[in-house]
């Protein structure tokens, strides 16, 4: 794949720059090193966006992959009004495409980096009310949990992935507890990932092939996702 100016030296330049805002969190900081801000992870983040959602639209035609702040890409100022940590940035960069109307109630295709590592996965994270209900009785339907249990294990015998997003310590109320799926009843969010604190795994490798890849293995649940909650 043709690397693009922004990619160079993506993610270490990222990363860089999140070690260094890890530690200087602070406005007059962020202000007077805007524009490794916009070089160092806006940049490379826009065309990470622009080239994956051009890989996935092959797999996943209605695949939202959008360029910009609050779209595909999550806004590094931190709404620190009901926080005891005033830290006005996150120290993170993520980016999400996504199958659906809303964002944040869609399944899809998340990128994480962080100072620490980066993490690559692909489900739901914050279902609504309704879609919790629709995804619990989807687990104790007799075809379509057992549809699910198939995925998930076809999922995490194709690499290094763990199924999270686990929550409850009890069954819903409502739900039988003796449900032969009743497990994925304790998850609240459910998605498929992976994660590594060894960036040469990205540097070593194109990181749009690397990161489709993963994406690939874990389309069997996102796919299951968007059928249930249509």
């Amino acid at each position: 794949m043709t690397k693009f100016p922004a990619f160079e030296n993506f993610p270490k330049k990222t990363v860089d720059f999140l070690k260094k805002l890890s530690k200087n969190n602070n406005k007059e900081w962020f202000e007077e090193h805007r524009d490794d801000y916009n070089s160092r992870l806006l940049e490379p983040a826009f065309q990470f966006v622009t080239e994956m959602g051009d890989e996935l639209s092959a797999i996943v035609p209605n695949i939202m992959a959008v360029p910009k702040i609050d779209k595909s890409v999550f806004r590094l100022h931190r709404d620190v009004r009901f926080s005891k940590d005033k830290s006005p940035y996150k120290t993170n960069l993520g980016i999400y495409l996504w199958e659906g109307k809303k964002k944040m109630e869609s399944s899809g295709f998340y990128f994480h980096i962080d100072p620490k590592g980066f993490f690559i996965s692909s489900g739901i994270y914050m279902p609504s009310k309704e879609q919790i209900k629709i995804i619990r009785d989807a687990v104790v339907d007799p075809l379509l949990g057992n549809e699910l249990s198939n995925v998930i294990k076809k999922v995490l015998k194709r690499g290094d992935y763990t199924l999270g997003g686990k929550t409850y310590k009890k069954i819903p109320r409502g739900y039988d507890p003796s449900s032969p799926n009743a497990e994925y009843l304790l998850y609240y969010g459910l998605y498929a990932y992976y994660e590594s604190s060894d960036f040469s795994e990205l540097t070593n490798k194109d990181i749009i092939d690397y990161s489709f890849k993963k994406y690939k293995d874990m389309l069997p649940l996102h796919q299951w996702l968007v059928k249930i909650l249509k």
